[in-house]
């Protein structure tokens, strides 16, 4: 039994006692209380019995994690830098409207470059380091320092060897300062 609106010319409460019909449940029949309707379960679920042996996120979850991560931030610091030459940029006789759209321009434009750029070196990194786990098949601080000098040697390729092996280097540094520091960080902040 379908609902039927309730005509514009009759008030709720005559609705109400003089109406033969009746709204349509559609949970009604099922007998069921809330609770069991929406348990849901408190543990992850795998599909595949390995995949929950495994203490780490998938490839394709590692990728599309260190590339979102790499793109939100370097959009953020992008456009933060692009506010702040904007506003520096703003001249006296500029109108409000003019202001308002030179500081929206330059921390779009900003935010854009260096969030792609930094989206792009997480993708590396995170493609690195699964191909590294999956070729040593294990886990641990070397692949992370390892895939780290590739992405910083491999981003900055293009610009000559000097400067992809310095690229390569702060990579590493970067990579491994990052990994030694993970337990005093958790150790301090209740994440």
């Amino acid at each position: 039994m379908a609902y039927t609106p309730p005509s514009p010319n009759r008030s709720h409460s005559d609705d109400e006692t003089t109406s033969n019909r009746r709204l349509y449940n559609p949970y009604k029949d099922l007998n069921l209380p809330s609770q069991t309707l929406y348990h849901l379960p408190t543990q992850p679920e795998f599909l595949f019995q390995e995949e929950s042996i495994a203490q780490r996120r998938s490839w394709g979850e590692n990728i599309t994690y260190y590339t979102g991560i790499g793109y939100l931030a370097g959009a953020t610091g992008g456009a933060a830098q692009g506010l702040a030459s904007a506003v520096k940029a703003i001249e006296p006789t500029d109108t409000t409207k003019l202001k308002i759209n030179r500081i929206l321009n330059g921390s779009g434009h900003r935010g854009r470059q260096i969030g792609n750029r930094c989206g792009v070196i997480g993708l590396m990194y995170a493609g690195l380091e699964s191909g590294m786990v999956a070729w040593r098949d294990t886990d641990d601080v070397i692949n992370s320092v390892v895939a780290g000098l590739a992405t910083g040697a491999l981003y900055k390729a293009a610009s000559g060897p000097r400067a992809a092996a310095l690229a390569g280097a702060l990579g590493g540094v970067v990579v491994g300062a990052a990994v030694a520091g993970k337990p005093y960080l958790k150790r301090y902040i209740p994440l």
